[in-house]
């Protein structure tokens, strides 16, 4: 148990992971955290939405969520707190601009990051995106479904890939490529809808 105060200048060289746990019970200490992040959290939803007083609100709901939700973050090698709050940033911007898309209001311009977000983690139903996954990969050959169901699915690297079907990188590249566009060809314009 602490028996004193903590002050500003014994916590400024404190990891963020230690604020966060500690602004728990000490809520004064997770401003702390906010200056650490709120510049470049702006700048990163400034450069997605391309409106300051949008990004400002993201910003704001990001910081909420953070601390509402962590309880959920739990530190351990290769999990750093910087990622997770970046991915809260991230799923905010989203769900901000999904709003806007329902409004007719489909103005942003993307980063690549923010792309990727929308093109791989639209996670309004991961159940059903993953169900109408696997009903495609059931129409492919099965060569093209093991690679796309380990490398998307399963999160595999190329090289693991490569490691448990015994063959070059190389060769597991060119046939995600190929099966890439054997499930494009393979799914209805509905499925792409389901999907992406």
């Amino acid at each position: 148990m602490e028996w004193f105060s903590i002050t500003t200048e014994d916590t400024a060289e404190l990891p963020d992971e230690v604020i966060l746990r500690r602004s728990q019970s000490k809520p004064w200490l997770y401003e702390l955290l906010v200056n650490r992040y709120q510049a470049a959290f702006l700048r990163k939803a400034t450069g997605i939405i391309r409106n300051p007083e949008d990004a400002e609100e993201i910003v704001q709901d990001t910081f909420t969520k953070i601390y509402v939700n962590a309880g959920s973050f739990t530190p351990h090698e290769g999990a750093k707190f910087s990622s997770w709050a970046y991915r809260i940033l991230l799923n905010t911007t989203y769900t901000y601009y999904q709003k806007r898309i329902k409004q007719g209001q489909r103005f942003m311009v993307f980063d690549p990051e923010f792309e990727q977000l929308v093109a791989d983690e639209s996670t309004v139903d991961e159940e059903e995106t993953r169900d109408g996954v696997e009903r495609i990969l059931k129409r492919l050959p099965g060569h093209f479904a093991y690679v796309l169901r380990l490398h998307y699915l399963e999160h595999w690297s190329h090289k693991d890939i490569a490691v448990e079907t015994g063959e070059q990188v190389g060769t597991i590249k060119a046939r995600i490529h190929r099966a890439k566009h054997a499930f494009k060809k393979e799914s209805t314009p509905e499925e792409v809808e389901l999907i992406l």
